[in-house]
Formats: C-alpha cells, structure tokens, sequence
C-alpha cells in the first residue's frame, strides 16, 4: 500500500504592512514641535500644518494652512481630504511673543485652538492640547498692566483650555513649565527669552533679580516633555490634563543663580551674583527706576523683558507634577535638571549671543569638565 504524500501547502502572499496612525501636528517648526517629532515619528505618519515658516523634516508631510482663516485657508476638498487622513490631533502651535499685541496672541492662542478642534470633530479624532502650566500662575492687575502681553498669553490659554474642555470630542490637556533644551545634548531650536536671561547671568550682565532666593524656577527639557507626549499618545489616552513640571523638584532662584556663575568660571572670573529683589521691590522701586527717562533705553528694554520673564516663571510653591506617572514619561530630579541646565548653558555659549572667547583652562574648567561627564549615564537613561 502506497504511503500518503502531505499534499504541500498554498503558497501565502505576504501580508502588507499595517498602516501607521496619521497624526495631524501644529507647530512642527517650533521648539517643542521639534521635538514631538523626533519622539512621534518611529510610530505614527506625521501631517505637519505650517503657516510661514517650513518644517523641512524629511519625516513628515507639510501642508500650508492658517489657523485663523476659515477651514483653515484649505479648499472645502482639502479640508475633506485632511480630516479623513487624521487620526489623532497634537495642537502644539502657539503665539508665545509677549511684545506681539494683545489681540493677536488672543486670536491665535484661542480662535487656532477652535479651527483644530472644529477639524477634530470633523475627523472624529482625539483632541492633545498643548497648553502651559502657568496658566496657575496669575498676573495681578499691576502686573497685567504692565506687562500686557504676557497678561493676553496667561489668559488666552486659560481659556483654550476651557474651549478643549467643552469641545465634542476627546481632549487630553497638557501643561508643560519653561521648555528647556534637550537634556542630553543641552541644543534648542530656537533661543527662548528664559535661556537669554540664563546668558545675560553668565555675561555680568544682570546686577537684579525679582523674586526671591527660594522662589522655584520651573524648567523641563524638551525631550522629556516629548516623551510624555509620546507615551500619552501611544497609550491610547484619549482624556485628562497633564502637568508636564519638575514640581517640588524644580531648581530654586538662587540654585539656578549660582549653577550660572559656576558655569562662568570656565571662561574667566566669576561675575557678580545679581542681587535678588521681592517682588513688592519690583513694582515699587526697580521698574519706575528703569521707565525713567535716565535710564538708557537698551537697558531699559532688557530689564523689562527680563523682569516680565521671571514674574511669570516663578513660584513659592511648587507645580503639581504627572511626570512618571502611568502612560506619562520619566520623572524627574533636581540633579537631573542642574546637569540639564549646564548642558543648556554649553549649547548656548558656541551659539550666537553665546560666549566668543577661548575657554580658560585651569581647574574650574577641569571641573566642569568631570561634573558633566558623571551625569551623562544618569541623563542618557532619563532620555531614552
């Protein structure tokens, strides 16, 4: 009797690869955008709305389009077209100038928020919204008038975030504090106004300060707040607000003072520490000195901004943190941020603005040298 044959099996095709989910990105140029999509891209197909200026990232798609334009300046096809390819919506555009006026920050912080979410709904897909954690912070009625553009910021966030909050669809709030630059590599996009001030204290250019030694200067890098973003996103979190912040880790006035003297040392000697003044002092004394007509006008111009930057930036008590909590990145340490703040100062001082002159060599230049190098380990985990 024959022995049976196993009769061979069909040939299978191979099977395409699953299509990765379409996330829809707004401020893709800017420096956290930057970031969200070296985080986001090994994972999801980027669609990248820009205004004026191009992402030019290979890794994502761009489509030119104004938020404060109906349908978002897009044809009624193309906006069809968009919602249908979107998945998932990270809003992470801003107007973030505080000299712009008023009304502009408003419109763009507020009426873009309601063209992103109105494109949501329309393609039925999960609203992330960008916003800050200083909308805890409120400027008081001298402070607001005064300082009118970071006033129309604070609020115009407050209220996009009620907007996302009462909107049809899915919304995830998050509140990143001052975005730093990466916490490895210490680079950033772009030069922010708190990194100018952090130079302007390695140059001696800073004789004051408001605020008080204690008072706590919140700064996260940017590539941790990517990564909690990311982590929200690829959990399937479709709900809930975020507090993006180095909470009662954050680095104090006076740490963040003396981590950039000690980084001065490298180039010569030590400047001055800048004198701290309460807030009361501020508003009483140091700004009407300054708006006098004595004062001259460039340095008129960088005190206020300066002064505005830090009334907003800091806090006697610390922000709430979700950092390291389930689905939301790595949380993180005081020493963490300190390396993370001289790294930020060593990309700053090659850049323009920067330090010109040839590092001095010597010990505190030896020193800096091993204090950065026995917390790359620790950093490079925190990053990865």
């Amino acid at each position: 009797m024959p022995l049976s044959r196993p009769r061979p099996s069909a040939p299978t095709s191979p099977q395409p690869p699953a299509k990765r989910p379409t996330i829809l990105l707004t401020g893709g140029a800017g420096v956290l955008g930057r970031a969200l999509i070296e985080e986001l891209s090994p994972d999801f197909g980027i669609v990248c709305l820009r205004h004026r200026t191009p992402v030019n990232d290979h890794r994502v798609r761009e489509v030119r389009a104004d938020l404060l334009e109906p349908g978002l300046g897009l044809t009624q096809a193309d906006f069809t077209r968009l919602a249908a390819e979107v998945d998932l919506v990270v809003h992470s555009a801003a107007a973030t100038n505080w000299k712009a006026e008023p009304d502009r920050i408003r419109r763009a912080n507020l009426d873009g928020t309601i063209a992103m979410l109105d494109l949501a709904a329309r393609a039925e897909a999960p609203f992330f919204h960008m916003s800050t954690a200083f909308v805890a912070n409120p400027l008081a009625p001298e402070e607001q008038e005064r300082f009118p553009g970071a006033a129309a910021y604070l609020a115009s966030k407050t209220a996009a975030e009620q907007v996302v909050r009462d909107a049809p669809v899915p919304g995830v709030i998050m509140r990143p504090s001052v975005v730093m630059g990466d916490s490895v590599t210490g680079r950033i996009a772009g030069m922010q106004g708190l990194t100018r001030a952090l130079g302007a204290i390695v140059k001696g250019q800073v004789p004051v300060l408001p605020g008080a030694p204690d008072a706590r200067i919140d700064m996260v890098p940017q590539d941790i707040v990517a990564r909690a973003v990311g982590d929200l996103v690829r959990a399937g979190v479709t709900g809930g607000e975020y507090w993006l912040t180095a909470g009662t880790e954050a680095l104090l006035q006076r740490e963040v003072v003396d981590t950039c003297l000690e980084f001065a040392d490298q180039w010569g000697p030590r400047p001055h520490p800048p004198r701290l003044i309460p807030l009361e002092s501020v508003h009483r004394l140091l700004l009407p000195l300054i708006e006098g007509p004595t004062f001259p006008e460039s340095l008129r111009r960088r005190f206020q901004t300066y002064a505005e930057l830090l009334l907003v930036f800091q806090r006697a008590l610390p922000f709430e943190s979700s950092l390291g909590s389930p689905h939301c990145g790595t949380a993180l340490l005081k020493d963490d941020l300190r390396r993370a703040l001289v790294r930020n100062l060593a990309a700053w001082s090659t850049g323009r603005g920067g330090m010109r002159t040839r590092l001095r060599t010597g010990p505190a230049q030896d020193t800096a040298a091993r204090s950065q190098t026995s917390g790359a380990t620790h950093t490079q985990e925190l990053a990865s």
